[in-house]
């Protein structure tokens, strides 16, 4: 053995070495257009009018359909459950291509000093690749992140000493090369580049903790520290509210108005709420403990009348939201999925979400509730039964809707709820349209039993009080209340007299003949002769955008037997005859346009960004006083996507105040206290 031998240096790590590989292969590409001249090389048998620029770093995509079925796609991963910051609800319309399209952009070694902020490289939003290494350059405007769709970019060989915050907003970058610049430290704010699988910092003098970060773990332990070390942005301005009746319209109202105010809110629940699906959050941000408190903090400043929440899992409901929400006076109705009653492991059965729904104990009445479970549904369906697309795409969902029935306590005014969380996945277009068609029947039939029932509790002219309705009626799609296997409702959603006083409203409770003395004095409530005439209130994440299937049949009534997103595939008379509803819904954030909706975003991700959740109401028994805005438009400039610090789910909070039309038959109201009616009035 040599004893003066030097110790041997440990090896590098695999992703050190391939970094130092990428390295040596850029600084062989100072020539201009290295890329694009080898390319050219590459390509000169095949005759193009323009000759694309591939990235040499990565992998060949399969066709849409093989990623799609593919074991490696993220729909196959463990992602089928949930979208994330990857993968987005909705299918996005394939580009065009052709023989003239391009996505890269080759300017490395052609002596460029200077990239001014009005530069038309960065209207190019359809560029993959851009090559400006090699040049002259001491600085980068922040409008670079106006390329959002770039997955390569390449500054090496530059003078660049600092590099602009805004280039986090590069979500879609994989392959980032600084190498062989002046760069000393990286913004925090790159900690939101999620999907960045290499950083090439070598040949720059970096502080020692950030590149032994890479050298050691890579450029994911990088991005992930600079992510969690990240200063928290300013807070958005606060949303306002948008009116959609005039000022006059308003003075005219009487004071005798009854307003009821809705909340509709996809939580995120907390399964879902991970690193791996939203890379661009800090872990921090994504605990439940610290969203629960914005989500609830929030619901609570609206003093909604109805609160409809989405994915709210077993845990979060009896643990957190029911306590908190019935010490502010709200009661409720909350069921979870359908697997959630065949699960016998009870610690996974608790993080099932499902639905929830609370109301303003001291206004409403809960008079009936009904589950609705899909594929139960559809198997009671005679023309559905020998249909093999129902078997293969409709039976393996198990998601759910439900509809309440409540009855003003002051007016004896009726109001009908439904919530509902419609599947995700792009691929089933067809099973998300018959889900609705389905809730749609659901709720007329119980609009139809709701009109048949007597007030619950009104005085006759003698002053004696009438008991119209004895209990909560609990009904189910599949089954009656007393089958065993029907997923048990939580005490919440059980009637009154069965409930602990913890879970009842935290106000004083009242004297029954105080109570009583108050029946007396009130006039008869109204008298509902039609089912249409009962107000609804249909809301929930739809995961469907305006101008899909489900926005058209829900704002038209009606929907063609041939409609595209039924995918050809057939379900009965659905297809047969196409989709008809009496219900007469409109969205309550397009009032004052038929398909135009007035929040721009309810759904916010890095991979996707539009409209997915409503409230639809009955057109002809209410009518819109206001929703509440969308987000601070400078703040939404600059954020990556949601959850975040500021905003604990994908989705926001939406909201709506209406005003009660009453039937025909009967013009008698009571006025509340503060001659409203009783509701919350962000705007009366």
């Amino acid at each position: 053995m040599n004893q003066g031998s030097p110790a041997s240096a440990p090896p590098l790590a695999q992703h050190w070495q391939q970094q130092l590989l990428k390295c040596e292969i850029v600084r062989q590409s100072r020539s201009p257009h290295h890329r694009a001249r080898a390319s050219a090389m590459a390509s000169r048998t095949v005759a193009k009018s323009a000759i694309p620029i591939t990235n040499p770093n990565q992998n060949p995509k399969p066709p849409p359909e093989e990623l799609l079925l593919s074991d490696s796609s993220p729909l196959a991963n463990g992602n089928a459950s949930h979208p994330s910051s990857t993968v987005a609800p909705i299918a996005e319309p394939p580009r065009p291509r052709s023989e003239t399209m391009w996505t890269s952009l080759d300017m490395g070694g052609v002596g460029i000093k200077n990239l001014p902020p009005n530069s038309g490289l960065f209207s190019f939003t359809f560029l993959a690749n851009l090559y400006l290494n090699h040049n002259g350059l001491h600085a980068i405007p922040p409008e670079i992140a106006q390329l959002r769709n770039l997955e390569l970019l390449d500054l090496s060989g530059n003078a660049l000493t600092t590099l602009p915050p805004e280039m986090g907003m590069l979500v879609s970058l994989k392959e980032f090369y600084l190498f062989d610049n002046q760069i000393m430290s990286i913004p925090p704010e790159f900690g939101t580049l999620h999907q960045l699988q290499t950083l090439g910092i070598e040949g720059n003098p970096l502080d020692n903790s950030l590149k032994n970060l890479v050298t050691k773990d890579g450029t994911p332990a990088l991005i992930a520290f600079l992510r969690d070390s990240c200063p928290v942005p300013t807070p958005p301005q606060s949303r306002a509210w948008i009116p959609l009746i005039t000022s006059a319209e308003q003075e005219a109202l009487p004071t005798s108005t009854e307003t009821i105010s809705v909340v509709c809110y996809n939580i995120l629940c907390q399964r879902a709420a991970t690193v791996r699906l939203y890379g661009y959050t800090p872990s921090w941000a994504l605990s439940w403990d610290y969203r629960r408190e914005l989500i609830l903090s929030e619901i609570l400043a609206h003093g909604a009348d109805f609160i409809c929440l989405q994915e709210v899992d077993v845990t979060s409901y009896e643990d957190y939201f029911l306590k908190h929400l019935s010490d502010a006076g709200y009661e409720s109705v909350y069921w979870p999925k359908s697997r959630a009653k065949t699960m016998s492991n009870e610690n996974e059965r608790r993080y099932v979400d499902g639905l929830a729904t609370f109301f303003r104990a001291d206004k409403y009445q809960l008079i009936e509730k009904h589950l609705i479970e899909f594929s139960a549904v559809a198997m009671q369906r005679e023309d559905f039964k020998k249909t093999e697309d129902m078997f293969n795409r409709v039976l393996g969902k198990d998601h759910i809707g439900t509809v309440c029935a409540f009855e003003n306590r002051e007016t004896g005014s009726r109001v009908m709820v439904a919530n509902v969380h419609i599947l995700w996945d792009p691929r089933f277009c067809d099973v998300k349209l018959v889900h609705v068609a389905l809730m749609v029947e659901e709720v007329e039939k119980m609009a139809e039993r709701f009109v048949k029932l007597p007030p619950r509790l009104w005085p006759e002219t003698n002053g004696n009080v009438v008991d119209g309705v004895d209990g909560i009626a609990e009904l189910s799609s599949f089954s009656s209340s007393s089958d065993p296997s029907s997923p048990p409702p939580t005490s919440s959603s059980l009637p009154s007299s069965s409930l602990p006083p913890s879970t009842l409203s935290s106000s004083p409770p009242t004297s029954p003949l105080s109570r009583l003395s108050a029946r007396r004095q009130r006039p008869k409530p109204p008298i509902y002769t039609s089912a249409s005439q009962i107000p609804l209130i249909f809301c929930g994440d739809f995961n469907s955008i305006p101008g899909s299937g489900v926005y058209d049949f829900l704002s038209t009534g009606t929907l063609k037997k041939d409609h595209p997103d039924f995918m050809g595939h057939v379900y009965g008379k659905y297809t047969g005859d196409g989709l008809k509803s009496w219900l007469g819904l409109k969205s309550a954030s397009s009032a004052s346009s038929p398909s135009l909706e007035l929040l721009p975003t309810t759904n916010y991700v890095s991979s996707f960004s539009g409209v997915l959740d409503y409230i639809w109401y009955s057109s002809s028994s209410l009518s819109v006083n206001a929703v509440l805005g969308e987000v601070d438009p400078v703040y939404m400039n600059k954020c990556v996507g949601f959850p975040n610090v500021h905003f604990p789910s994908d989705h926001i909070c939406i909201m709506a105040e209406f005003q009660v039309k009453p039937p025909k038959e009967t013009t008698t109201t009571t006025t509340g206290k503060d001659g409203h009616g009783h509701g919350h009035s962000p705007f009366l």
